[in-house]
């Protein structure tokens, strides 16, 4: 989650922690003012979507052959795609308005001791993003799928473990649920997906390993929907833990989706196998409108964040991004390109078990006077790159984190390259 520290816990019409100055309190009789949020920083969405969308577009309309079908329904998701950007928009500095008057707010302790660090910044906008991809990918669903059509079922169960996260992750930002009880949460937001999974359970042994088992497909039945749920709470959690500073949480999930973009379209366009390109055009439906609303959160939570975004989003984003990697049948490749989360969290795995001790926050130590983040000897790859590469500023620590996670991803494709036709 974004570096925050929460207000103390206040009943129903008690009155602030921190009451205003004489000279700047309104007076009884005069209305609150409402609290007014910067402009969005759409310079950093473009040339994100630029950056990212470019190669997906070349590869869909110009590069591959695609069916004119499919690049007719590629054209409507990215229509009601970029529709749902737009409403991102607009209804984040709505909701940020109302959680702030709930007290959903939190102050950023990565600039504790500036002025900026005393200001209230609402949290758990999260649920903006994931209730209008909800609404969106509904929508083209009317528009795509038939009711008799074979993936129906699973669309349905994706978007059921999808906003089953999503309130699950609301509810732990308003209740404040303890860890333990966090990892559990995507166990129970994955149950739908699980259910309604019809697909094949075996997996094709690689071509090294074959003389040794001597078989070239595995079956493994119930094992493989274990699998599923070992992943689903992976990438939940591993997105929850990988965070600390302003845009990294929404960052490194713009980075993932655009590199499962790129994969889907890639895949179809070499392949000649129906399931295969069915199961990748499917995907490309459930992760096109999640790379829209993110980029549209990413305004508002970039360095210096208006909003934070919340376990709510940390865990929507993560299912989101399991469940068109199990249902696109490429968890392997996803896995790579979660490469800097399953780095972190190995890491991790000292505090996060209590094998040493554990801080609240592990956070890098802020510089009032330099602006200067750093790192402390908690093991994170944020307070390890900061050991490695030096003290610097939150924004460059964090451009720096999303290169690292786009070099993990081109290093995926460059790895599914030189081994096409050796491993499997």
């Amino acid at each position: 989650m974004a570096a925050r520290s929460r207000p103390a816990a206040t009943a129903a019409g008690d009155p602030p922690t921190r009451p205003p100055p004489a000279d700047t309190a309104a007076a009884p009789d005069e209305p609150a003012k409402e609290p007014v949020l910067r402009p969005p920083n759409l310079g950093v969405v473009a040339a994100a979507a630029a950056l990212f969308l470019a190669p997906f577009s070349y590869l869909a309309f110009v590069h591959y052959p695609l069916d004119a079908d499919l690049r007719e329904s590629i054209l409507k998701c990215g229509a009601m795609s970029l529709g749902g950007f737009f409403i991102v928009l607009k209804l984040i500095p709505v909701a940020a308005r109302y959680h702030l008057r709930r007290r959903m707010f939190g102050y950023d302790i990565n600039k504790k001791g500036l002025p900026t660090g005393e200001i209230k910044v609402p949290e758990a906008l999260g649920l903006v993003v994931g209730i209008v991809y909800l609404v969106t990918a509904i929508i083209f669903q009317q528009f795509h799928y038939t009711e008799d059509s074979i993936w129906l079922v699973e669309y349905n169960a994706a978007l059921a473990s999808v906003c089953f996260m999503i309130l699950l992750g609301f509810v732990d930002d308003v209740l404040d649920i303890p860890w333990r009880v966090k990892l559990a949460l995507p166990t129970i937001a994955a149950l739908p997906l699980l259910m309604a999974y019809a697909g094949g359970t075996s997996i094709i042994i690689p071509k090294p390993l074959t003389p040794y088992v001597g078989l070239t497909v595995l079956e493994l039945g119930v094992f493989y929907k274990l699998f599923m749920l070992l992943l689903a709470v992976f990438c939940t959690n591993s997105i929850n833990i990988h965070a600390g500073i302003n845009g990294l949480e929404v960052g490194q999930s713009v980075v993932i989706s655009a590199a499962v973009l790129i994969h889907n379209v890639m895949r179809i366009g070499s392949s000649t196998d129906i399931e295969t390109q069915q199961a990748h055009e499917f995907s490309i439906y459930l992760v096109l409108p999640f790379l829209t609303t993110s980029l549209a959160l990413l305004a508002f939570n970039w360095y210096p964040s208006i909003v934070f975004v919340g376990d709510t989003y940390t865990y929507f984003a993560g299912m989101a991004l399991a469940v068109v990697g199990i249902l696109g049948h490429f968890s392997e490749t996803l896995l790579l390109f979660f490469l800097p989360q399953v780095l972190n969290f190995l890491c991790s795995v000292p505090q996060l078990f209590h094998f040493v001790p554990c801080p609240r926050h592990r956070l890098p130590r802020f510089d009032p006077q330099t602006g200067l983040l750093t790192g402390t000897k908690d093991g994170n790859l944020v307070n390890i790159f900061l050991r490695i590469f030096g003290k610097c500023s939150e924004k460059a620590l964090c451009i720096r984190l999303l290169i690292f996670q786009a070099l993990c991803c081109v290093f995926c494709f460059w790895l599914r390259y030189v081994l096409t036709g050796w491993y499997k």
